[in-house]
């Protein structure tokens, strides 16, 4: 089947097209409602459907005769250790757990809230929540204890799951006393904690109210499987709000295994017993999606990395990775590609390690700008893919879809929309613009399975953030057009439009041209106030390692590069460089915390922020270079 006929098919009749995915797994009872309403008029994917998502990623696996093939690989070069779990391994330890859990009061429907670094029992506690029907909430391991109390006051967690601590590079993360402040400045208690002891970082323990995991699982009883309806909520996770208070988005057990089901073999063309590595972490959604259960739903071997790409120990830890696991497909975002750029721009590295075994490289989590594609294509020898999604929808709103059919690529382009999403590219009043006009993206509802049904405990939220502004269709809040091939181009983030004396101007665009430049490693474009013109665009630079070049160079050449390929209208004067850029943990650039230092206006330091002192240095840089906004005009 061609890509055009399968993307056709799930427009015209999704709920036959869909249906028939849901074949694809095993449930306790097999949907007939495939799409429905429910109480707040939106439309949900197998509502009588009965199942139980760790059935399928393990129990099922096991039960075919695949019990013995490796599910998990966990590789720590922080901690030196490396360990590998079967399907039944996993099964088993799994299973104790979700006993345990039993043992403390944690039934189906409650929720435990999971704060852990990346070690095989995260998997295990996301595993064994999703087995007895509880959900479950990760938070990223090392968040504040401010951050990690206001989600437990949201999420009201039965109990809370944790280790002792997280290994980085050159220190170590005590888990514990960051659990007893969340605990303290939270209105609501959780009655247990749960914590694994590693040997990095023993713990105090609190009497009556922690649990020591591996004291406490020998004794405890294997778990059945309960089972869940479609509908039923698998888990929360927590992504940044516009308000500063983190929006919970709410994953159904149905729709999110069929999609993922689906998209293991149309997205990334894996097939059951291939090795799958998505370099992420647990804590984000592409973890939940690429490294717990789409691979393991799949029957595929996915991996569990405690590492960096660059320095753990040095930029050849991927391709070690790579080689020594056979990996088929790896999946990271650009930031990691652009870090092993930066310190082995030739990738002198790469050439003692074997590839042969790696078939195609998938980036998301960010735009994907055309000179880290076209490094990482050359060097590898490997097809870059590129794709966008959203933690709203838990998987590829658009993408190559190489195992169904393998599209030319376009630098710059995810290729074209994931069938059930039927993306649009609207203008201010909602209404669709013609090819290569650039507006807001935006999808024709219903949105296919998989994709958020609400904001924990607050629909309006999801209603007002989401649905109100192009009545119909989900508003993605990224910005880009669609080309005469039908070519989706992510332009980024709506705000990340500029007007410069009356001319909108994209940001991305900017980048593109600034990141082609041989010395430039990563960069940004933000505008900036001018009293003439209204903005102007100013470029953040950080330089590769190795690179002798003066600022007033880089900044003549970068001017003469967009100046040529945007037009002097572009107006960009004046580049700096930079020694870091403020960064979420996944690598995603902090553009609107730089633009509100730009604006002089009062700003939230985000949660998921990486390094929260590269914000003083890039608020000074701006300020000694006259970048930020008179008071005056504020």
């Amino acid at each position: 089947m061609s890509y055009a006929t399968e993307y056709q098919a799930s427009i015209d009749s999704p709920a036959i097209f869909w249906g028939d995915k849901a074949k694809q797994l095993p449930w306790f009872k097999a949907p007939e409602k495939i799409l429905s309403t429910d109480k707040n008029c939106i439309q949900r994917w197998f509502a009588d459907g009965e199942m139980n998502t760790c059935y399928m990623a393990l129990d099922h696996h096991v039960a075919q005769g695949r019990g013995e093939q490796v599910a998990l690989i966990y590789d720590s070069p922080v901690t030196a250790t490396k360990k590998q779990f079967s399907y039944r391994e996993l099964l088993e330890k799994v299973s104790r757990f979700a006993g345990l859990l039993q043992a403390n009061g944690v039934g189906k429907g409650d929720i435990v809230v999971i704060y852990m670094p990346m070690i095989s029992e995260a998997v295990i506690a996301m595993l064994a929540a999703a087995r007895i029907g509880a959900v479950h909430s990760v938070v990223f391991g090392g968040f504040s204890a401010h951050e990690l109390a206001v989600r437990i006051d949201d999420a009201q967690p039965k109990l809370l799951i944790t280790a002792s601590c997280g290994v980085e590079v050159n220190r170590i993360i005590e888990y514990k006393p960051m659990i007893d402040e969340a605990i303290e400045l939270a209105a609501y208690k959780p009655a247990r904690v749960i914590l694994l002891q590693r040997q990095q970082c023993i713990a105090n323990m609190q009497h009556g109210r922690d649990i020591d995991w591996a004291d406490a699982e020998g004794s405890a009883p294997l778990a059945d499987c309960v089972s869940v309806s479609g509908t039923d909520p698998l888990y929360i996770l927590y992504t940044s709000g516009t308000t500063g208070k983190p929006k919970g988005v709410v994953r159904d057990n149905g729709g999110h295994a069929v999609a993922l089901k689906y998209s293991m073999s149309a997205v990334y063309n894996m097939q059951p017993g291939d090795v799958f590595w998505a370099a992420s972490d647990i804590g984000w959604v592409v973890g939940h999606s690429y490294i717990v259960y789409a691979p393991l739903l799949h029957g595929c071997t996915t991996i569990v990395y405690e590492g960096k790409p660059v320095k753990t120990p040095d930029a050849s830890a991927f391709w070690r990775v790579i080689e020594e696991y056979a990996v088929k497909a790896i999946f990271a975002a650009p930031t990691a590609f652009r870090a092993i750029r930066k310190e082995d721009p030739d990738a002198k590295l790469l050439a003692k390690y074997d590839l042969s075994c790696l078939e195609s490289v998938f980036m998301a989590g960010e735009r994907l700008d055309p000179p880290t594609y076209e490094w990482t294509k050359k060097i590898t020898g490997k097809p870059v893919i590129d794709h966008w999604w959203q933690t709203e929808t838990g998987w590829a709103i658009a993408a190559n879809l190489i195992g169904i059919e393998r599209l030319p690529t376009k630098p710059g382009s995810a290729t074209k929309p994931v069938p059930g999403f039927n993306v649009q590219i609207l203008d201010a009043n909602g209404l669709p613009l013609p090819t290569n006009s650039q507006g807001a993206i935006a999808i024709k509802l219903p949105l296919p399975p998989s994709c958020l049904s609400t904001i924990w405990g607050d629909f309006g939220r999801f209603d007002s953030g989401y649905l109100s502004e192009y009545p119909g269709y989900y508003c993605s809040g990224d910005g880009g057009y669609i080309d005469e091939d039908g070519y989706l181009f992510v332009m980024g983030r709506t705000d990340d439009v500029i007007n410069v004396a009356g001319h909108r101007l994209s940001t991305g665009e900017m980048e593109e041209v600034i990141a082609a430049h041989d010395a430039v490693a990563e960069c940004t474009v933000i505008g900036v106030y001018d009293n003439i013109k209204g903005q102007v665009p100013v470029g953040l630079t950080l330089l590769k390692d190795g690179v002798n070049i003066s600022e007033a160079d880089l900044q003549a050449e970068l001017v003469a590069m967009v100046r040529k390929e945007i037009g002097a209208v572009a107006c960009l004067k004046q580049t700096l460089i930079v020694e870091r850029l403020p960064k979420t943990r996944s690598g995603k650039i902090l553009r609107k915390l730089l633009r509100q230092i730009a604006e002089n206006q009062e700003f939230v330091i985000p949660s998921t922020i990486d390094d929260p002192a590269s914000i003083d240095e890039i608020r000074a840089i701006m300020q000694n270079n006259g970048l930020v906004k008179p008071t005056a005009q504020a």
